[in-house]
């Protein structure tokens, strides 16, 4: 398998994303524990991801949360409040003789009113005690209604730079796999390339296979029309016959395999034929020659 191909691909981010089959993540995961290089991209995706939501993280200025709470406060405090009635002197009337309300010249010079002692204002300052109570209540269920709010927007804020930074990763991979797709078109458009076509052996007739050579470049292609699946534990292998002898020319991704792409396969300096065989996990030095599944001579 081509490595470097293979980060490009775009499929580490589709993992990282969690968008990926059960059965490709756990090739993914395979991989990494093979090749170093995989894991060490995983950890750039993931860091890089970490990354790109802080960077874009909107933090609420300081002092926001006080501020509200307190022009809500004050809001509150400045609500006009109406006064008690102010207590009216009253008069009373009385069964007993009345006495006139000015005593005979002979007793004094000056005229004397009778008036009625004030109310009592304690009734008063009751009513006062109630209302602030009643207020300070609705201000403490507005400030603690407002608060929740606030951690609400907060919450969702946290939610859509996540999502904003999952969508940037999941265009990055898009990205990558038209950018793959491009270049699998260059190349089967490309006349140095020279196509062998392998097809099945006994144990599996059905099987059909293709590669794109280039013996200019070196590149080797492989394309699966149908191969079976790779029971648990084992993996296609691509090798490529210079006179009569087989070189180790990589292993068969999951995706490829099952037909989904193309795949980069290692170098090949010169070759009369190509074949796959079924392997165990991470492949042999040497075929299986029991396990030939598809073969092709080069035209």
């Amino acid at each position: 398998m081509n490595i470097e191909e293979y980060i490009e691909s775009g499929q580490l981010e589709l993992y990282v994303l969690h968008q990926l089959a059960p059965a490709e993540a756990a090739e993914v995961e395979q991989l990494a524990a093979q090749h170093p290089a995989i894991r060490a991209e995983l950890s750039h995706i993931e860091l890089a991801l970490g990354a790109y939501a802080e960077a874009h993280a909107v933090a609420p200025p300081a002092g926001m949360r006080e501020r509200v709470l307190g022009g809500w406060q004050q809001a509150i405090r400045q609500e006009p409040t109406v006064a008690p009635p102010a207590a009216q002197p009253t008069m009373t009337v009385s069964s007993a003789p009345q006495e006139p309300a000015y005593r005979p010249a002979s007793a004094t010079n000056e005229p004397v009113m009778r008036t009625m002692p004030a109310p009592e204002s304690g009734r008063g300052y009751r009513w006062l005690a109630a209302a602030a109570a009643v207020l300070l209540l609705l201000s403490a269920g507005t400030n603690w209604l407002f608060y929740n709010r606030w951690q609400e927007a907060q919450s969702q804020l946290v939610i859509a730079q996540s999502e904003q930074a999952r969508y940037a990763a999941a265009t990055q991979a898009v990205e990558k796999r038209l950018a793959t797709r491009t270049n699998e078109l260059a190349m089967l458009r490309d006349e140095t390339y020279r196509t062998v076509v392998m097809t099945g052996t006994q144990i599996a007739p059905g099987a059909r296979a293709r590669v794109h050579f280039n013996p200019a470049t070196k590149a080797v292609y492989v394309d699966v029309n149908n191969l079976p699946p790779a029971p648990e534990g084992k993996q296609y292998q691509l090798w490529a016959l210079d006179k009569g002898k087989p070189v180790d020319a990589g292993m068969l991704a999951l995706h490829t395999a099952a037909g989904d792409s193309l795949q980069r396969m290692k170098d090949i300096v010169n070759a009369q034929a190509f074949a796959v065989t079924l392997e165990p996990a991470g492949g042999r030095p040497e075929p299986t020659l029991a396990a030939l599944t598809v073969m092709g001579q080069m035209q």
